[in-house]
């Protein structure tokens, strides 16, 4: 091993109850590999981001798209709703939310489906979510919501018996990821070892042959690049199964490029501040761009097509944002400011409106999704 990468040194790196857990694993077994690193950092079972922390919102880590603007929401949920027309209109249909945060999407989505009756009284809503005080959150924003609920803290656990629409904001950037670094001519593995003052570090260890198969789908490669990819498998596995049982789409947004491009992007938020990946195991939200281009080619198939990526201003323009915010501050003049802020926000060029993107899947004999471009592979 060698070629050591500090992620931060002694003094900034908190001795966290997983941080210690973590170490005397390493200690006894060797480095870990930064996909595992990053997966116990954020769903231990007893000390795992995710499983306790109320992360998102204006006094969590983070804030997402919805709880900047409830025309978000709102406008996903009518989404939904076309896409079930143009599925044929099944009843019951399911509504999947990955990752479904405070509940907040949901919640917006749900109210907007109001103007679709037939939708509403068909939907099945299920929630993927692994933290409990997440769920808690979630429970007591769609209390009210008039529809049954259904949580799940594992994919395979999710409905595969009825035809099934897709949600997922800022799912796909929490995903483990496995980084490799060209050196000498040759692919190294970057895990997390302990170094002799007993803190965290990044080392380069045997890559192994896989690597070669990914490394082919990305540009050439210089010493000192840095390859990237994404644990898609489980997700890339259910939904395929799901396509052959019944019709499936999905609306994917995140942070993210559609290209491929050579970088490190794992990051680490606490208290809404950037800190060192190694700094904080289990206390900080960890996560990582994501690229499009391999989510394509992962979940692309035989009974899937994809369709976009398009950048979120571009998706959000298309479903009519601008049209909605207007009627919304007609409605509520006071709060007028705010719901143009908030959706200023959303559309960004130089932020969130083109930072994240959208991109959809679809069984094969569906029509295009709708407000995705693309070329439908």
């Amino acid at each position: 091993m060698d070629g050591a990468r500090q992620g931060g040194g002694v003094n900034g790196q908190r001795a966290t109850p997983l941080a210690l857990r973590l170490k005397e694993r390493i200690r006894r077994d060797g480095p870990m590999p930064l996909a595992e690193y990053m997966q116990a950092c954020l769903t231990d079972p007893e000390h795992g981001y995710y499983r306790k922390r109320h992360a998102i919102g204006r006094r969590g880590d983070f804030v997402t798209a919805p709880e900047i603007s409830q025309v978000f929401g709102e406008l996903i949920g009518l989404w939904a709703a076309v896409v079930w027309q143009q599925m044929g209109k099944p009843s019951p249909v399911g509504l999947v939310e990955l990752g479904p945060g405070r509940g907040t999407l949901m919640k917006d989505a749900l109210r907007a489906a109001r103007a679709v009756p037939d939708f509403r009284a068909a939907l099945r809503v299920h929630l993927f979510e692994l933290g409990e005080a997440l769920r808690r959150e979630q429970e007591a924003a769609l209390a009210g919501a008039g529809v049954a609920i259904e949580w799940s803290a594992a994919i395979k656990e999710l409905p595969d018996d009825v035809p099934t629409i897709i949600v997922a904001n800022e799912f796909l950037d929490a995903l483990p990821i496995s980084q490799w670094q060209r050196g000498g001519g040759q692919w190294h593995a970057l895990q997390v070892n302990v170094n002799a003052s007993g803190a965290f570090e990044i080392v380069q260890c045997p890559a192994g042959s896989a690597v070669e198969a990914i490394a082919a789908h990305w540009p050439v490669a210089r010493d000192g690049d840095i390859l990237e990819a994404k644990a898609f498998a489980e997700l890339a596995a259910h939904l395929t199964s799901l396509a052959r049982a019944v019709p499936v789409a999905g609306l994917f947004i995140d942070y993210g490029h559609d290209d491929w491009r050579f970088g490190d992007t794992l990051q680490a938020v606490r208290g809404q501040c950037l800190e060192a990946p190694l700094s904080s195991p289990g206390e900080a939200d960890l996560s990582s761009q994501v690229n499009f281009a391999d989510f394509a080619r992962q979940l692309g198939g035989s009974e899937l097509a994809v369709d976009g990526p398009v950048t979120q201003a571009e998706f959000l323009g298309s479903l009519g944002i601008a049209e909605r915010a207007s009627m919304l501050m007609a409605a509520n003049p006071g709060r007028a400011g705010e719901i143009e802020t908030g959706v200023a926000r959303l559309m960004a060029p130089y932020g969130m409106g083109t930072r994240c993107k959208a991109i959809g899947l679809r069984s094969r004999y569906l029509p295009r999704l709708p407000g995705l471009a693309g070329d439908g592979r």
